[in-house]
């Protein structure tokens, strides 16, 4: 099982804007073969901070979500509302 956490900075004025966007992705990848869970965070202490943290079966099952029309389509939106690149990390789970 993989564990991603992908981290970016939406400014404050983009927030609104970020969260319409990011719901439909959220909606549409829980739907997909392989995915475990797939949510949205937001820092507590840095109110700017949001990050995407999901769990998949396999490497071939998150390889197929960036490959979706909606992963394709959204990203970019998203990008454009966030300030610098995204960090993403995977992880494997072991426990």
């Amino acid at each position: 099982m993989l564990a991603v956490y992908a981290k970016c900075i939406v400014v404050e004025k983009n927030v609104d804007q970020f969260l319409e966007c990011a719901k439909p992705l959220i909606e549409e990848t829980r739907k997909e073969p392989g995915n475990i869970s797939y949510e949205l965070v937001r820092g507590i202490d840095n109110r700017s901070l949001f990050a995407f943290v999901e769990k998949w079966e396999t490497q071939e099952s998150l390889d197929a979500h960036m490959k979706t029309s909606h992963f394709k389509t959204i990203l970019p939106k998203l990008q454009v509302l966030s300030v610098g690149d995204t960090e993403i990390a995977v992880h494997e789970v072991v426990i």
